[in-house]
């Protein structure tokens, strides 16, 4: 798990991480790294027994969807963990049920993107588990990503209200994020 962990830390030397953090910007820097648009979408559905994220990649730009049904916090962490892929370069992963049915025919791509030509599409995924390599990875950077902000969100942004005082900061301490 070392090795996995350093790997990840490697992949961070030169990606700027707003502090304190803030999702939008992270998004921007991240564009700016790839070169191409990257657009955020919630996206109903996406939920347990299904991906709670999706990262779907085309020539020009890439999109990312997640379940606005979560808490704004695990929204966050969701959306890091598809930009987590995209850092790694991982490029597999289509899964069976995102490959069933072409766009065209109302296929699930089809549904969550229909002015994308199914043809464009270059990387696709979905997480559903953390029992693959790549998917381990990319929840590792994700982590260490919103670990290297600071511990606070920007205001407005992600938070964990209805925590008693500043709980996430005094976890943070005792497991020694670095701030």
């Amino acid at each position: 798990m070392s090795r996995l962990r350093r790997r990840c830390e490697r992949r961070l030397e030169n990606i700027p991480i707003p502090n304190p953090f803030d999702l939008d910007t992270f998004c921007a820097v991240m564009a700016a790294h790839r070169g191409r648009p990257l657009t955020l979408q919630p996206m109903p559905g996406l939920s347990a027994g299904a991906p709670c994220g999706l990262w779907i990649s085309v020539p020009d730009a890439d999109y990312v969807f997640y379940d606005p049904g979560t808490s704004r916090l695990h929204a966050e962490h969701i959306v890091l963990h598809e930009l987590s892929h995209m850092l790694s370069g991982h490029t597999t992963g289509l899964n069976a049920d995102l490959q069933a049915g072409p766009a065209a025919d109302g296929g699930v791509i089809g549904r969550l993107v229909p002015d994308l030509d199914p043809t464009t599409i270059e990387t696709i995924l979905g997480r559903t588990s953390y029992t693959t390599a790549q998917e381990r990875e990319a929840e590792i950077l994700a982590s260490l990503i919103r670990a290297r902000s600071g511990r606070r969100p920007a205001a407005g942004r992600l938070s964990h209200a209805g925590l008693p005082g500043d709980t996430l900061g005094r976890v943070a301490d005792v497991l020694k994020f670095p701030s």
